[in-house]
């Protein structure tokens, strides 16, 4: 199974984001504490936190919960938008993250309708609203 460290999904949203003119802080000094990127264009700020993909099932799972308080804690600092940047690996259990989150995802996506996750690979990053991605993988409900 393939893997994607942290700062490998950071590296590629970065080049990606400069490539489609977004203005980004400086990649964080090693110990730095804060969000991962802030990235602007227009009027629109996005506070982005990256993570990669472990093999791991129990370590990706605690990864992404860790990433979703990170994110929502950017609230804090008035993000127009707030980002989970994570390898488009990712997609392969996403149906099934959230058929066993179900109708906490969408209440999630209600809740913090700023959220976003986005998939990372090489080649793009696909951009998507919480909600977005609900809809987009939902599985039957039961």
């Amino acid at each position: 199974m393939e893997t994607m460290s942290n700062a490998e999904t950071e590296k590629l949203l970065r080049t990606f984001l400069v490539k489609n003119n977004f203005n980004l802080t400086p990649k964080r000094g090693m110990g730095e504490l804060g969000v991962d990127i802030i990235a602007t264009k227009g009027e629109k700020s996005y506070y982005i936190e990256c993570i990669g993909y472990n093999k791991s099932n129990p370590i990706r799972s605690k990864e992404f919960f860790e990433v979703f308080f990170r994110a929502i804690s950017r609230l804090n600092q008035n993000a127009d938008s707030i980002v989970i940047a994570l390898p488009n690996l990712f997609r392969k259990g996403i149906s099934q993250r959230i058929k066993q989150y179900y109708v906490g995802w969408v209440r999630i996506g209600e809740a913090f309708p700023e959220l976003e996750i986005w998939f990372v690979d090489e080649k793009d990053v696909e951009m998507l609203k919480w909600n977005e991605v609900f809809n987009q993988y939902k599985p039957n409900k039961n």
